[in-house]
């Protein structure tokens, strides 16, 4: 008899985390530097803050999955191989609207989350999306996060239920000291009370109202260390290899 065939192991994942200069409600402006981000990344995967193609501002417009504005991004990522995760209203096929991940490939952008744990004003436009969900990439299965969500144990324990290698997570965190802390301390505890990477992308300079923000995305190991760490500033982008043995080296890119 045969011995029993071990599970495959995906390769590792180069996963990069974009925190690109944000115009306000501008989405052609943001879909540029989005390309632009993907493009200077060269990783399979690149992932965006929340509301990264408008700026944080409840009052934008829902971004269809099929708007032209996308094209750039778009091509972008047909000519590098990538998924792009960028943040955007977005008005689901029954009518509701949610603050959105929309998963960008050459093929196209297509809506993949919505934000479970709205916050304060959202919930007077925006409608919860309504359970934890999985994008699997090269193998890697993606659990998916919009900013509050990072916040609730329930929503990141909901999310590792379901068998997942990395918990992704697009967000914004005010400026200042104890925002940071309160930042690293969520990813860092998720990775390591669920033996998952995170990764963060979180809006740096300004984004719609908020004249400030933290920056700092970056990517944590299962044991909950900081792998690679971006810097407060607008338009940096840092990588590393998730998955598939010790993680790899950084590749970080600061630009506009």
């Amino acid at each position: 008899m045969s011995a029993p065939v071990p599970p495959s192991v995906p390769a590792p994942l180069t996963v990069a985390v974009a925190q690109p200069v944000c115009v306000p409600l501008d989405v052609a402006a943001n879909s540029a530097a989005h390309a632009e981000a993907v493009r200077r990344s060269g990783a399979r995967l690149v992932v965006f803050p929340e509301l990264s193609l408008t700026g944080y501002d409840l009052t934008a417009e829902a971004v269809s999955p099929d708007d032209p504005l996308l094209r750039p991004l778009v091509t972008a990522c047909r000519e590098t191989g990538a998924t792009a995760l960028a943040g955007a209203p977005v008005r689901a096929p029954d009518g509701r609207e949610h603050l959105g991940t929309l998963a960008v490939t050459g093929a196209g952008a297509r809506f993949v989350y919505g934000k479970t744990w709205l916050h304060g004003a959202e919930s007077d436009r925006f409608a919860p999306g309504e359970k934890p969900q999985v994008l699997v990439v090269d193998g890697h299965r993606l659990g998916l996060a919009v900013c509050y969500d990072a916040a609730v144990p329930e929503h990141a324990a909901d999310t590792a239920a379901l068998g997942i290698d990395a918990y992704v997570a697009s967000t914004l965190y005010g400026p200042g000291p104890e925002q940071a802390a309160r930042r690293d301390g969520h990813m860092s505890r998720t990775a390591l009370a669920h033996g998952v990477w995170v990764v963060l992308a979180t809006s740096a300079g300004p984004s719609g109202v908020y004249g400030r923000t933290s920056g700092g995305s970056g990517i944590w190991a299962p044991d909950g260390t900081a792998v690679v760490q971006a810097g407060p500033e607008a338009g940096a982008v840092v990588s590393t290899t998730v998955g598939g043995g010790p993680a790899g080296a950084r590749r970080p890119w600061a630009g506009r």
